[in-house]
């Protein structure tokens, strides 16, 4: 995915923020295995989703926090 305002394709707090927020499956496919290789990026994915855990249709955001916390309680 190319991120709006990024001329990079690392995984910054902006980037993981632009996949969550606006990426499609092939992109969230790919911050998965992203986060598979690298398990220090579930504190970034944590870090972009915690702001957003208010808002109770920001469902994208809660998908990703669920998603963290089930893998930390394996890793």
């Amino acid at each position: 995915m190319h991120h709006r305002h990024l001329n990079h394709q690392r995984f910054t707090l902006a980037a993981i923020d632009d996949v969550i927020s606006r990426g499609r499956w092939d992109d969230w496919a790919e911050l998965r295995r992203a986060v598979l290789s690298d398990p220090a990026l579930l504190d970034k994915v944590e870090r972009v989703c915690r702001p957003h855990l208010s808002d109770p249709y920001a469902q994208r955001y809660h998908f990703w926090m669920h998603y963290v916390e089930a893998h930390r309680a394996t890793a």
